[in-house]
């Protein structure tokens, strides 16, 4: 590792020899000078990363240097060193983003440690990480061979999101393969837990099965709504709980965190089917049959999701709660969202205000479209980044910071996530035959049965039948079906792109989140 470069300034350098020597056995360079306008010049011309400042020297004060030394170059790590103990001084010291203070006399290890925290805490916490993930790979490696149920899998997701994000911080690419390669395991034993249990889960004469999209409000929307305190229910399209994650941060300076949980986005992990679910407390089979002129398959004209409201207004009919007074708002552009902003105040005159929030959608549809955003959102990294930068300038913050300081409650939830898909599976089919890349339904479809879970009668998997004998296929893993002709075009051209409507962890497995105002 190359020699980590130390200025230090003092009048009284001369004193301080022993303490520049033993940071020499350390492995430093340390280059002394006795006053401020000479640490500026020489901050100009030499790379320096970490400045230790005497704060009274004759001529410019230690204060006065920071700020021409920030001038020059604002990344510069500075350690205030000072006799002065007064509030005021470590104040405007800190105010002008000091890295640390020490106070007068120093002992050498002090500096030491100064230092060590400055220079190598990215490293020392990247080895940490490291150690730590390979002690912990082998419990997720018996975790996933031991037949793990509903929970202890969104338990193996939870962890090994945040392994991910863990990973970030470390620099070590081996470690982000060797997850990468666990995660893609994960997925290969998922889509197979998946193609065994789903049709269990939505037959109505199940006992068991996990919470999910058609069952989310009734269990952790429902119980919440108290008379006199306000909800505000969240959905924000196309949410995965690796964004959430990166964007929980923001919410915990303004709001408290009271249960992070997940639920079970059903099949197609795609809007119309299920945030129609969500809010009709029905599968797209139910809502299809009691709702025959509202619901429209994929290959209808029309909007998919246009009758939100009035489904879940029947949803409060079925459940006897028409007593709740609730809105119901859908945010699809900039136009809407500035109107949220105005009218923060209007989300605390119901029990219940729901806001459907298209943002993250909008984002991973783009994805395909735009070159840049393809550019922006190339792997998960930056697709979380864009997603903590989009949130917090979004209008949608800004609503919620208007509100914060009364008594609220908030839910965060989400229709489903989304996957990055990198491997092509051919399907060849009519023309009636939809045009997602993740999931398609029609008649004579052929395909590869290992590629993609099938259900060749849509009932079994809670779904309506667009026509006779059309069938619906899901594709597994990180897949992407795509038809044979101009074939090679369309790989390339969606490769790397996230994309939902099928089966991974990161479409199914999503987060509903509990918050409350500080």
């Amino acid at each position: 590792m190359a020699l980590a470069k130390i200025l230090w300034v003092d009048d009284e350098i001369e004193s301080l020899q022993s303490q520049k020597m033993f940071l020499e056995n350390k492995g430093y360079e340390v280059h002394t000078l006795t006053n401020g306008f000479d640490a500026i010049d020489y901050v100009k011309e030499n790379p320096v990363d970490v400045v230790l400042l005497d704060e009274t020297m004759p001529g410019i004060t230690g204060i006065e240097t920071i700020a021409k030394i920030k001038e020059i170059n604002q990344q510069i790590p500075v350690v205030l060193i000072t006799k002065n103990e007064t509030e005021n001084l470590m104040d405007e010291a800190i105010g002008s983003q000091i890295s640390d203070y020490l106070i007068k006399p120093v002992n050498p290890n002090q500096v030491l440690l100064s230092l060590k925290k400055i220079i190598d805490n990215r490293r020392l916490v990247a080895e940490k990480t490291t150690s730590v993930y390979q002690q912990q790979f082998r419990n997720l490696f018996m975790a996933l061979n031991s037949n793990p149920d509903y929970n202890e899998w969104m338990d193996i997701y939870r962890k090994l999101t945040y392994w991910e994000l863990e990973m970030e911080k470390s620099d070590s690419p081996e470690m982000q393969e060797v997850h990468q390669s666990q995660k893609n395991e994960a997925n290969t034993e998922f889509f197979k837990f998946v193609s065994r249990h789903y049709a269990s889960w939505v037959d109505p004469k199940s006992a068991q099965a996990p919470i999910m999209s058609h069952t989310l409000f009734k269990f952790k929307v429902l119980p919440h709504i108290e008379k006199g305190v306000p909800l505000v229910w969240l959905v924000i399209d196309n949410l995965r709980y690796d964004q959430w994650k990166a964007i929980q941060p923001v919410f915990s300076e303004t709001f408290r965190l009271q249960e992070e949980e997940t639920f079970y986005s059903i099949l197609p992990t795609a809007t119309q089917y299920c945030r129609n679910a969500i809010f009709a407390g029905l599968l797209p089979v139910d809502i299809e049959k009691q709702f025959p002129t509202q619901w429209k398959n994929d290959e209808e004209e029309g909007g998919k999701n246009l009758f939100e409201e009035e489904f879940f207004r029947a949803q409060l009919k079925r459940l006897k709660r028409e007593d709740i007074r609730f809105s119901y708002q859908k945010i699809v552009n900039n136009q809407d969202a500035h109107k949220l902003v105005e009218q923060a105040h209007n989300l605390l005159n119901h029990d219940l205000s729901i806001v459907v929030y298209n943002f993250v959608d909008m984002l991973s549809h783009a994805r395909t479209e735009m070159e840049v955003l393809k550019e922006l959102a190339s792997d998960e990294i930056s697709y979380r980044s864009l997603t903590t930068s989009w949130f917090i300038h979004s209008p949608l913050y800004q609503a919620l910071k208007k509100i914060a300081d009364k008594k609220i409650n908030i839910i965060i939830s989400t229709d489903h996530g989304s996957v990055r898909v990198k491997t092509p599976y051919k399907v060849v089919g009519d023309k009636q035959t939809t045009a997602n890349l993740r999931y398609k339904h029609g008649r004579n479809l052929n395909y590869d049965p290992k590629d993609v879970l099938a259900f060749k009668d849509p009932k079994q998997a809670g779904l309506p039948v667009p026509s006779v004998n059309s069938s619906f296929i899901f594709a597994k893993e990180d897949g992407f079906l795509c038809y044979p002709n101009n074939y090679n075009y369309y790989v390339n051209y969606y490769k790397n792109t996230f994309q939902h409507g099928g089966i991974s962890m990161e479409e199914m497995i999503v987060p509903v989140i509990r918050l409350s105002s500080k």
